[in-house]
């Protein structure tokens, strides 16, 4: 089984992110699930994006990379939105990563990513985070990667369709995306 490593969305660390935790522990997995806000919790995106601004980008990034510290090189990196960008910043630094999984986001993909590294999306379609110009220039720009990637989007979900204390949860997307994650973790 996977050692994973999920980090929270800008609301910060919610039942989305915990009950996550415990979907994937009960699969057999190992999950850390780290609060990089120490404690707070937007009511809001708005209120999130400025707790994320206080704290700053780079403080949120080495917080994380505290939280890994003790983890096998191989963990697998994941997370909701803002928290796929997290994991993205540490996927340098981490090579060997069994695998990512950007939630509700695309991200960075490093120059370094090792050859066959399974790497999941899992987009709102539309998304006004994601807008379908940027996805596909973020596709084309992977043209000929060696990573192993699959891309899924949820025609008509919210942005983080997987948060069912939010209105733009999706049910059907949530257990969808849900299913090509574990059978992802099941292979790894």
């Amino acid at each position: 089984m996977a050692t994973v490593a999920l980090f929270h969305s800008v609301y910060g660390l919610r039942p989305l992110e915990l009950q996550a935790a415990e979907r994937l522990r009960a699969g057999g997995h190992s999950v850390l699930a780290p609060d990089l806000y120490d404690g707070r919790l937007a009511g809001s995106v708005e209120e999130g994006f400025a707790i994320k601004d206080e704290i700053g980008w780079r403080s949120l990034c080495e917080r994380a990379e505290r939280a890994v510290a003790d983890l096998p090189p191989d963990a697998v990196l994941g997370g909701f939105s803002m928290g796929a960008g997290i994991a993205a910043s540490l996927w340098p630094d981490r090579p060997e990563a069994a695998g990512i999984l950007l939630l509700h986001s695309i991200a960075e993909i490093p120059a370094n990513a090792r050859p066959g590294t399974p790497v999941q999306v899992h987009l709102a379609d539309p998304d006004p985070f994601e807008p379908a110009d940027e996805v596909a220039a973020w596709l084309s720009a992977l043209a000929g990667s060696s990573i192993a990637l699959e891309v899924f989007h949820y025609p008509g979900a919210g942005h983080l369709f997987a948060d069912a204390t939010l209105s733009d949860h999706d049910a059907q997307a949530a257990r969808l995306m849900w299913e090509r994650v574990e059978r992802l973790l099941a292979t790894l």
